[in-house]
């Protein structure tokens, strides 16, 4: 049985001048045979928050057994070089696209990537069993050609989306934002919703947004209070600080 934490909250939002923003959720899962896990990585940005988030929740780096990526773009999974210890489990046909793609490609971390992929600690996944006790996985692919989604057994039982509905809009709607194929993606959005509403009290995590479980009329609810601040510096002294609140 596993029990998941969010480490990062994933914010729905897009930058008009900075590209994406790449505000991605890193989870944390404790299974059986004191087995850690990380649920995607982040971005390289991300990285000092990680550690400090993993610190607060008891956990080193060295400590993690096991990384589970759910695609290859780069606010998911820049970070797995973070956990000297652990297996590297990514789906090995987005491992072969992202790897095959040239130097510059939108996106994709190219020289992560090819580390990645160089590395004997990783372990390429098809869809059913990751080799972990209690997690499964299925494809679902539009955002990502060859994207997955973990299901973790446990109370409750928790579903690590990521993008195939990024927030709450793409899962109550059907229809994402970011997509490499519409129908496609369509599809797995509604296969994702199907296999969320097998269990009652299941919880989704979506890759830019809270945790959610489905209300009484089988709505996505939020379990957490969405948190997301800027800070910025535009007068002459570091004092003069003004704060943004995002949510």
């Amino acid at each position: 049985m596993w029990q998941v934490e969010t480490l990062i909250q994933g914010y729905p939002g897009k930058s008009k001048q900075q590209g994406g923003l790449g505000w991605s959720t890193v989870a944390l899962a404790r299974g059986p045979e004191g087995r850690i896990a990380v649920l995607d990585t982040g971005r390289s940005g991300a990285r000092r928050l990680l550690v400090e988030k993993l610190a607060a929740s008891g956990v080193a780096p060295t400590d993690v057994t096991d990384v589970l990526i759910t695609h290859l773009h780069y606010d998911h999974c820049e970070n797995w070089s973070l956990f000297p210890n652990a297996l590297i489990h990514v789906p090995g046909a987005e491992l072969d696209w992202a790897a095959g793609l040239p130097d510059g490609a939108p996106l994709v971390p190219e020289f992560c990537v090819r580390a990645l992929a160089q590395s004997p600690r990783h372990r390429r996944l098809v869809e059913g069993s990751t080799g972990l006790p209690g997690i499964s996985c299925f494809d679902a692919p539009g955002h990502s050609p060859h994207h997955m989604v973990f299901v973790l057994e446990g109370a409750p039982r928790t579903i690590f989306s990521s993008d195939v509905a990024k927030n709450r809009a793409e899962l109550a709607t059907g229809r994402a934002d970011i997509t490499l194929d519409a129908a496609q993606h369509k599809a797995a959005i509604a296969r994702l919703n199907a296999v969320w509403r097998e269990q009652p009290g299941t919880v989704l995590l979506p890759g830019h947004d809270v945790p959610l479980r489905l209300d009484a009329q089988g709505m996505p609810e939020p379990l957490a209070p969405r948190v997301m601040t800027i800070e910025a510096w535009f007068g002459d002294s570091l004092e003069d600080a003004t704060r943004f609140d995002l949510t």
